[in-house]
């Protein structure tokens, strides 16, 4: 069964992509600033997804100079839509294979990083990533709403599918 902290992930991953449905190209780089643009925050969540789950729990990197481009403490950026999309998909992918694997024994311990402990544990690092999902959501649903994107999608949606399974019951 999966962990119930991996499912709340993805459906924060499904809300904030359902956020940014029927984008078109040319506006995901649009910027007000001091906001970032919409393609920006879809190449940062794949970044840090890309850092907890593919490279410090997996020791492997997808797209090597993602952090550079999107990453917190770097320039601002317009990176294209489809690019950082199709980074999004392939990394969530390849972290949902160290994701789907976890249990409630493993997600308290602490992955291993330049021969040591990672500060947070697996569980904690799955609440930042939830958290930072739901951060960027809601900035990109206001950045949306300022552009004057009309019929923008109601939050939060249908959670059926990501309900609540305490450890315990599974």
């Amino acid at each position: 069964m999966t962990l119930p902290l991996v499912s709340q992930l993805q459906f924060a991953r499904s809300e904030f992509m359902r956020c940014l449905s029927d984008l078109d190209p040319a506006e995901a780089l649009r910027r007000v600033e001091p906001l970032n643009c919409l393609s920006w925050m879809v190449g940062h969540m794949a970044s840090q997804e890309q850092a907890f789950w593919l490279l410090i729990a997996q020791g492997r990197t997808l797209f090597p100079d993602l952090h550079r481009l999107v990453g917190t403490g770097y320039p601002a950026s317009t990176p294209p839509l489809d690019e950082m999309v199709t980074a999004w998909k392939d990394i969530t992918a390849a972290a949902d294979e160290f994701l789907l694997t976890l249990t409630p024994s493993s997600a308290i311990k602490h992955l291993q990083w330049k021969n040591k402990p990672y500060p947070e544990s697996i569980g904690t690092l799955l609440q930042r990533n939830i958290y930072h999902y739901w951060l960027h959501t809601g900035e990109a649903h206001a950045l949306r709403s300022i552009l004057g994107h009309p019929n923008l999608p109601d939050f939060i949606g249908d959670m059926d599918r990501y309900a609540y399974r305490p450890e315990s019951l599974q």
